[in-house]
């Protein structure tokens, strides 16, 4: 028998259309559920990854702000496995219906309530607030409206300042002390620090005041150079000290400079600036509040540039050291480690050239509060 060939080709193209209705596949239902079962899978895959780096990025936003900001106790370093905590408790000195001092310790770390001749009080994102027994604070949790009784307590930057100005006591009080007996000639230490003495008498006091008047002046602008540049190195190592970054201390700094500024001012400085000579009427009535907004204007362009500049150095420091724990991988890890390796040797020469701004700046103004205008004046009339 002869089949022809047009109704067998018919014949297998309709088995073949025919397959996925007889086939064993599976049905709607279990289709359904084998592909819901196979997303949720991927979705727990896919959330515990974003969890995990979620996590991180909190535990590295609270390193920077412990770093960056002021702290009632010297934490060194805390182990977030076992809870525990390296460094020591400072004293808490507060005035409320009297003095009330006591260690930090009480506070457990922010977690217990302190209690001191009967007061009771919280420490919350390190500012103290009077609470009740169990600890309550009012408001929200970042604007509690809790009294807040006046705080004198040893703060970690206070402490900082403490032991720097020891230190530059010591430094320089053996340093004066070795010229006589070594016939004018320093030891130790000071053999290092002499060249910078000398440094900031003849490249930065002497142009900028004058030889007649920047004696008076030497003592505070060695202070205010050594004192920043010490407190910046400082704030590079791994106690977490940020001092200059503390917008509080730069302004009593800036404050120190106007007050020295304005006091030690000769007529010849006030007189240009409430009624500046040879300047026709209506300009000098113009031109005087300008003067006068100049006096508030150079101690606040001294304190925020110094802040902003040591705060953010900081800030971004630890920010690339953190991105090491979010890539975890050997090319994001290696370059945040490069770039952060980069960035504190940046560090240590902005320590210093902060130092160095401060003080010029410092002397610059000293120098136009006792500058001479004689010929001047004499030229204009």
């Amino acid at each position: 028998m002869v089949f022809s060939n047009k109704p067998l080709r018919i014949i297998i193209v309709f088995l073949i259309a025919c397959l996925p209705l007889f086939g064993a596949a599976n049905t709607v239902s279990d289709t359904t559920k084998t592909t819901t079962e196979t997303a949720v899978v991927s979705k727990e895959k896919v959330s515990e990854p974003a969890d995990e780096t979620a996590k991180i990025r909190e535990q590295i936003e609270e390193v920077k702000n412990h770093h960056v900001l002021d702290g009632h106790e010297f934490s060194i370093f805390e182990d977030k496995e076992s809870g525990a905590h390296y460094g020591f408790p400072l004293p808490i000195i507060l005035w409320d219906n009297g003095i009330q001092v006591f260690s930090s310790s009480k506070f457990n770390h922010g977690e217990a309530v302190a209690e001191s001749n009967g007061n009771f009080y919280k420490l919350h994102h390190e500012r103290i607030y009077k609470t009740d027994a169990s600890g309550t604070l009012t408001g929200d949790e970042h604007h509690p409206t809790n009294v807040a009784p006046l705080d004198f307590s040893i703060t970690k930057s206070v402490l900082s300042i403490m032991v720097v100005a020891l230190l530059m006591f010591l430094l320089f009080s053996g340093l004066a002390k070795s010229f006589p007996k070594n016939g004018g000639i320093s030891t130790g230490a000071g053999r290092f620090f002499e060249p910078i003495v000398l440094f900031v008498r003849d490249e930065i006091a002497i142009p900028n005041i004058g030889e007649k008047h920047y004696k008076k002046y030497m003592s505070h602008l060695l202070t205010v150079f050594f004192f920043i540049w010490f407190l910046n190195i400082f704030g590079l190592t791994p106690l977490g000290i940020n001092v200059t970054g503390n917008i509080a201390v730069t302004f009593g700094l800036a404050v120190v400079t106007f007050l020295i500024t304005n006091l030690s001012a000769n007529r010849n400085y006030w007189g240009h600036i409430f009624w500046m000579p040879g300047v026709p009427l209506p300009m000098k009535i113009i031109l005087a509040p300008i003067e006068l907004m100049g006096l508030i204007i150079k101690p606040f362009a001294l304190m925020i540039r110094l802040y902003a500049n040591m705060f953010a150095g900081h800030f971004v420091l630890m920010s690339l050291i953190g991105l090491m724990f979010i890539f975890k991988s050997w090319i994001g890890s290696s370059l945040s480690f490069v770039l952060s390796f980069a960035i504190s040797m940046i560090e240590i020469l902005v320590a210093l050239l902060q130092a160095y701004i401060f003080t010029i700046l410092s002397a610059l103004y000293f120098g136009s509060a006792v500058q001479e205008h004689h010929h001047e004046e004499e030229a204009h009339h």
